[in-house]
């Protein structure tokens, strides 16, 4: 079955991407390996810092981030239980090997003189709390086994998010799809779907043929180009 497998990349945003760069590097020892302008996005950075080979935490940079001022509760959830609006991200857990690498990060991220909370035993994990850069609220976790569901799906909860016993099955199991190879068509436009905001000459974009769209906005090179070697 076709699934999401990993995490590839999660975006966030930033007014200095400098600062971000820095801090992920020095704090949390991650590798700076992509910083480039951002395809199809005129004056916008793009940084990647490697969790492993196919998968990083990365950063945008736009010319217009710095304009919009952070707030608490709204644009940033501030602490682990913190509000804020639907569809931002409250926080972001990076996973480690072990315990024994939960305590030893810990230990690297106090030496840079920045508070850290744990680490808490949530039963299906343990992680320890602390802040970045731009009011990001950061958690380090480790899981000694896979999730049992049985476990941790309460019914109480199922109940009150209105999830029906035909629903939770369904979650529970989603339906098996080998695909088309790529043959279903873009469907029309529905506002009753999600859907990108962008201004209308991009929107257009969404109806082309999926040839056209990959021959016009692919971007396959590197800025640096690499001497030949052999």
């Amino acid at each position: 079955m076709a699934k999401p497998n990993d995490l590839h990349h999660l975006a966030i945003a930033t007014a200095d991407i400098k600062t971000q760069i820095e801090f992920f590097s020095d704090v949390l020892g991650m590798e700076l390996v992509a910083l480039y302008w951002m395809h199809g996005a005129d004056g916008c950075f793009h940084g990647f810092m490697k969790l492993h080979d196919k998968a990083s935490v990365a950063f945008v940079q736009t010319p217009d981030n710095h304009k919009i001022p952070p707030e608490i509760g709204v644009t940033h959830a501030g602490n682990p239980a913190g509000s804020c609006a639907p569809g931002t991200m409250q926080h972001v857990a990076l996973n480690v090997e072990s315990e024994a690498d939960l305590l030893a990060m810990r230990d690297r991220i106090r030496s840079r003189g920045i508070q850290v909370l744990g680490p808490l035993d949530h039963g299906m994990c343990k992680s320890i709390y602390f802040a970045g850069p731009e009011n990001l609220m950061l958690e380090l976790s480790t899981s000694a086994e896979a999730i049992d569901a049985r476990q941790w799906i309460d019914p109480e909860v199922v109940a009150l998010t209105g999830i029906s016993a035909d629903e939770l099955e369904r979650y529970r199991h989603p339906s098996r799809e080998a695909g088309k190879g790529g043959a279903v068509p873009q469907p029309p436009y529905d506002p009753t779907k999600p859907n990108p905001t962008m201004p209308d000459h991009m929107r257009a974009m969404l109806s082309w043929p999926d040839e056209q769209v990959t021959a016009v906005l692919s971007q396959r090179e590197p800025p640096v180009k690499l001497a030949a070697t052999g």
